[in-house]
């Protein structure tokens, strides 16, 4: 196995553009791209790229008629079918887009595919994680699911145990619906309360159906939680589910906008905590799934102050080469961000937080919201898989 982490990328993922009002704009890929690029970290992993996914794996996840409708509207967006969540406000149709969506597919199946097969202990795809996309429609900014595509290859290249990890503020809903009944793959969603926020699911009784009962686990977390709430209820929950389930890959997905400036939502979490998360993810994949890690990006909209840092810091932490938050952002950096949005970048690597949380296992108070959430998570979901609340 490669001592080096593979970082997937190819210039045309930038033609993922929902349109110059779109929130989601491609300008935080090229611009992670350049940060990595001015720490250097682009010669401590292996760059790849990879083919776009073809009809037959995106059959792993989609409908065929849904796959039809995609290239039909990427050919002439003006006549997208809106009963497939495309020509929407959230999912506009664009010239090019089958293709820009199969290629952020193809990245992530390839960061999958290297990971099982032993290329590299640690992939990432930080243009992927695009959770909403269900198997007949778009939703949410995301048309093909690529962190389910990833999964399914997983599971037919013969893994029998994925942990699906999704730190994203928003409910990883697709990928949850992927595998609602499926026991081989354990989704985990950390994410702003459904009562406030899109896509209004990951209640704490969505736990799977059938034989897959137990294998989904949702925390959704009080508007306006920040570092120790969030840090909390992640070592809460996530390190015992793992060490319980022992995955034979890690696939994590790491969504920018739980950030205090994100737009989009109304979490308050640092960069220095959520690069505190991909520590523990980092730590987590050695400890239970002999150090097979795939980590993705995911939303994100605060696309010049924060995406690019807290995605510099994964693909960072991944290549063993981890970016000390102290670090002054590269001059060279900042001044293609001018370039690029006439924005001035911001100056370090680090919020000036030092992330702290209080172990679940030092108690709980049942009057505070924070812990009621973590609760509500653990009695739902640890007895369906024989685990002490």
């Amino acid at each position: 196995m490669s001592g080096r982490a593979q970082l997937m990328w190819d210039d045309a993922v930038t033609g993922y553009d929902f349109g110059d009002t779109h929130p989601m704009d491609p300008v935080r890929l090229a611009l992670t791209m350049g940060l990595v690029r001015a720490f250097g970290l682009d010669t401590a992993v292996d760059l790849r790229s990879a083919r776009p996914l073809g009809d037959s794996s995106l059959r792993l996840v989609h409908r065929q008629d849904y796959v039809a409708a995609v290239r039909a509207a990427s050919a002439n967006p003006r006549a997208a079918d809106q009963n497939y969540g495309l020509g929407t406000v959230d999912d506009p149709a664009f010239t090019g887009m089958h293709e820009a969506s199969a290629l952020i597919a193809g990245l992530s199946v390839g960061a999958a595919e290297a990971v099982w097969r032993g290329e590299t202990e640690h992939a990432v795809n930080f243009t992927g994680g695009l959770h909403h996309a269900m198997p007949g429609s778009a939703a949410g900014f995301c048309v093909y699911n690529d962190p389910a595509l990833a999964i399914a290859r997983l599971l037919e290249l013969g893994a029998e145990r994925v942990a699906y990890v999704d730190v994203d503020v928003h409910h990883g809903d697709g990928v949850q619906a992927a595998f609602w009944e499926d026991p081989r793959v354990l989704t985990i969603s950390l994410h702003e309360h459904p009562r406030t926020l899109f896509p209004q699911t990951g209640w704490p009784e969505e736990t799977g159906a059938g034989d897959g009962e137990g294998s989904a686990v949702n925390v959704a977390l009080p508007a306006g939680t920040g570092d120790a709430g969030w840090l909390r209820a992640f070592h809460a929950v996530v390190p015992e589910l793992l060490a319980d389930f022992r995955p034979q890959v890690l696939v994590t997905q790491h969504g920018a906008d739980t950030h205090f400036e994100d737009p989009l939502a109304h979490l308050a979490v640092s960069l220095d905590a959520q690069r505190a998360v991909m520590e523990s993810c980092h730590r987590l994949a050695h400890e239970h799934a002999d150090g097979r890690w795939v980590a993705l990006g995911g939303g994100g909209y605060a696309v010049v102050d924060v995406v690019p840092r807290s995605w510099t810091h994964l693909v960072g932490i991944a290549a063993h080469a981890p970016v000390d938050p102290e670090s002054v952002v590269p001059p060279s950096w900042r001044d293609l961000v001018y370039a690029r949005t006439r924005q001035l970048g911001p100056g370090r690597m680090t919020d000036g937080r030092t992330p702290s949380w209080q172990a679940w296992e030092d108690g709980y108070d049942p009057a505070d919201r924070l812990d009621q959430a973590v609760l509500a998570s653990r009695k739902a979901a640890f007895p369906l898989r024989g685990l002490l609340t």
